[in-house]
C-alpha cells in the first residue's frame, strides 16, 4: 500500500461491529486499540475479518490532548 500518510499503525484486527450503514473496526496496535469508523461496504470490499492485518491510517489536521 502507498500512501502519503505518515501516520500508519500496523496491527491486528480485533473486533467488527456492522451497523445499519456503518461499521466499528477495533485495531489492536501494539496494546492499545484504534477503532475506526468505515462504511459496511469497506469492510466487505477489503474482507476485513477478526485475526486479519490491518492498518489504521490516522487523517487529521490536528490532534487535541486533554486532561481532567
Amino acid at each position: 500500500m502507498k500512501i502519503s500518510a505518515r501516520n500508519r499503525l500496523q496491527g491486528k484486527i480485533v473486533e467488527v461491529i456492522k451497523g445499519a450503514t456503518t461499521a466499528h473496526v477495533r485495531i489492536d496496535v501494539g496494546g492499545s486499540i484504534v477503532t475506526a469508523a468505515i462504511t459496511n461496504e469497506s469492510v466487505d470490499e477489503l474482507g476485513l475479518k477478526v485475526g486479519g492485518e490491518a492498518y489504521a491510517v490516522i487523517k487529521a489536521s490536528d490532534v487535541m490532548v486533554g486532561i481532567d
